[in-house]
């Protein structure tokens, strides 16, 4: 099977990464394809399986942990897991595609090393923590509670910055988007 290369973007929430890969998805369609997480916790509103998610019990998911069935995995609350399969990799590569994820900051940290070379680490990074709650807020999807939190795990996903391959800032969307296009066109020889 033809390997291909893996480009994988994480961020703290709200620092823009799923809306530039979601650009990219839509601008490179012929040499991309998003990588699918697969995770224990129930589906929200409308979301698809096989789309948004694989959506697998704990007792399958703790099932696929010991056999090996995952490049990353990660218990982000008690029994709220989130993990990368193996076969969900190759099922891009037999396409001929790259993969494309977007992942928590462990997770794209894992991959990279996991991967290495044959993997693109991109940090997104925003302007500052203000303009990242600030972010958070403007969604009008989080209550102050779970900014909060969110705020106080992005503040600790900074200090991984420097582990990543590069930071891409996102101040200006337009911007963002054009560096990562380049980011991207560089790895992959496009």
């Amino acid at each position: 099977m033809q390997q291909g290369k893996l480009i994988i973007f994480s961020a703290p929430s709200g620092a823009g990464k799923t809306t530039i890969v979601h650009h990219l998805l839509d601008k490179f369609h012929e040499h991309l394809e998003f990588s699918v997480s697969a995770t224990s916790r129930k589906k929200r509103g409308d979301e698809v399986e096989g789309v948004d998610y694989y959506f697998i019990s704990v007792a399958e998911f703790k099932k696929k942990i010991e056999s090996d069935e995952f490049v990353e995995w990660e218990e982000v609350y008690h029994d709220n897991f989130y993990g990368t399969l193996k076969k969900e990799i190759e099922r891009i590569w037999r396409t001929g595609k790259h993969v494309i994820f977007d992942v928590d900051v462990m997770g794209g940290l894992n991959l990279k090393k996991q991967y290495g070379k044959k993997a693109l680490a991109i940090f997104v990074m925003p302007p500052s923590i203000d303009s990242l709650e600030q972010r958070l807020k403007k969604r009008e999807t989080e209550t102050p509670e779970s900014i909060a939190r969110r705020m106080a795990k992005a503040k600790t996903e900074m200090y991984t910055a420097p582990q990543f391959d590069t930071i891409l800032l996102n101040e200006k969307l337009e911007t963002a988007f054009v560096d990562a296009e380049k980011l991207l066109k560089d790895f992959l020889g496009l």
